[in-house]
């Protein structure tokens, strides 16, 4: 699958989304060479307001030290919708 994202990349970058993430649904650590409970890879990008970080591939050691670090599961929308700019505000 992941050389099928990877072929697929070029093609998504050119419809000029908003953001763009791709994840897992799973973790599978080198060393275990199974399915696991740790966080799941998780690149996000948005061309227009995320700083780009030092990470070259994708995986979950590279993720985890990359510009988000690791972030909760429940962080992922209210992130996306804020970098696309379509976070309704409330308060202030």
């Amino acid at each position: 699958v992941i050389e099928t994202v990877d072929e697929a990349l070029p093609e998504l970058v050119k419809l000029k989304p908003d953001v763009l993430i791709i994840t897992g649904d799973h973790s599978t650590p080198a060393k275990l060479k199974s399915h696991s409970w740790h966080p799941v890879p998780f690149l996000f990008w948005a061309p227009d307001t995320i700083r780009a970080d030092t990470q070259t591939q994708f995986g979950e050691r590279c993720c985890a030290m990359g510009g988000l670090g690791t972030i909760n599961s429940l962080e992922a929308m209210p992130l996306a919708l804020a970098h696309a700019q379509r976070l309704t505000k409330y308060g202030a």
